[in-house]
């Protein structure tokens, strides 16, 4: 890829979408979530039968318990241009869970267990709608107990 312009245009509309995937998320925004995926685009989930297309993302995030609470911190991303249209990054995540019905108190409310590590690989491709997420690879990397 030539002209570093482009190249970082690309490099940040890939950064957004790994953000934007993480603030749908944690937000149970599931059709924001699945707007973001190519219309044929793949998500494959840790310990999961990989989803298919927006509407079977769609569908399983909103299965997602309504008192689910999750904080993806999402760091190092590094994007990598394959070309005009096509780009792949890996991320680093780390997960907290929790749940709205626990009391809140001044730092918040308790975590569950342990926070996981874990990665997302990413290949992006650019279509009608601008830059989409076309394969996600989610993974587990380490957890504590």
């Amino acid at each position: 890829m030539t002209g570093a312009v482009p190249s970082l245009d690309i490099e940040r509309a890939c950064r957004e979408l790994v953000l934007r995937a993480a603030r749908c998320a944690d937000a149970g925004d599931a059709a924001g979530l699945a707007q973001l995926f190519a219309p044929d685009g793949i998500l494959v989930r840790p310990n999961a039968q990989p989803l298919q297309g927006r509407t079977a993302i769609e569908a399983a995030y909103a299965q997602r318990p309504a008192d689910r609470l999750t904080r993806h911190l999402v760091t190092n991303t590094l994007v990598e241009i394959e070309s005009p249209s096509s780009a792949r990054a890996l991320s680093y995540v780390l997960l907290w869970t929790g749940s709205s019905t626990d009391p809140e108190g001044l730092r918040g409310r308790p975590a569950h267990a342990g926070p996981l590590v874990g990665e997302f690989d990413d290949r992006f491709t650019l279509g009608p709608e601008g830059w989409r997420i076309q394969r996600r690879d989610a993974r587990f990397v380490l957890h504590s107990g």
